[in-house]
């Protein structure tokens, strides 16, 4: 346990594993509610910080990133829209998503950004896509120089296609993204906490083919194993944290 996810718990590990069991077994996982009741435990508090040190295991650190022809977009997640221009307590979370084949989606990933610059964009799309791969997005200006980043940009224009659907895949991924949200934790995610729901849902989705539970329950147990140790006082208030890494 030393050095892991687990250093220093005062939990049984056959606890942990119960809820790493319960996390991975169910196809939207699980609110801190749910874990709480299911395992009888006496704190919702308790129930969270399981949650949330599971959710830092999620993404292996140096992951592969995507290749191949990937669509990306931009989504906001959370809050009330307010109009057109507008959106009030929203986070800007980029899209992307591999395709495998025609209308079949492969690997996906999810990052929170701060704006919708070229700066910040290609910053964004050069940590999460490979040199080589074909990158399919909308015409929007911030766009217009990925391909300095040794990338085929492949821009689709809305006055060519008028109302069609340009970019199916990510559009896909962002309505179950928020349906999962909505769904499983009621939209009550925190927007500070929101890096760590959307790693859950990559998590998820990547391995949604996956015809073995105990497979992903391999997968999230050997990930928290090579994890450094990650105390409650690092998750409290997630990104704004000054212990937060």
């Amino acid at each position: 346990m030393a050095g892991t996810l687990f250093m220093d718990t005062h939990l049984p590990l056959r606890l942990w594993f119960e809820a790493i069991w319960q996390v991975t077994s169910q196809k939207y996982g699980a609110s801190g509610l749910g874990l709480q009741r299911v395992l009888e435990l006496g704190s919702y508090r308790t129930a969270w910080t399981l949650l949330h040190k599971l959710r830092r295991a999620m993404v292996r650190p140096g992951r592969d990133r995507l290749k191949g022809l990937v669509e990306v977009d931009e989504i906001y997640v959370g809050g009330v829209r307010e109009n057109a221009e507008k959106f009030d307590n929203k986070e800007l979370v980029l899209v992307a998503a591999e395709e495998e084949a025609p209308a079949k989606i492969g690997r996906i990933r999810l990052l929170r950004i701060e704006d919708r610059t070229g700066p910040t964009l290609r910053k964004a799309v050069s940590n999460l896509i490979a040199p080589g791969s074909h990158v399919r997005t909308d015409d929007w200006q911030g766009y217009a120089r990925i391909d300095e980043l040794g990338l085929i940009h492949q821009p689709v224009h809305y006055t060519a296609l008028g109302s069609k659907n340009i970019l199916p895949s990510v559009n896909r991924v962002a309505s179950l993204l928020k349906r999962w949200l909505l769904g499983t934790h009621q939209g009550s995610t925190a927007q500070t906490h929101l890096d760590y729901y959307l790693d859950e849902f990559t998590f998820r989705f990547n391995r949604r083919t996956s015809r073995s539970r105990g497979l992903l329950f391999y997968r999230l147990l050997s990930q928290a194993v090579k994890m450094e140790p990650r105390p409650a006082k690092m998750l409290k208030g997630g990104r704004n944290n000054p212990h937060h890494k």
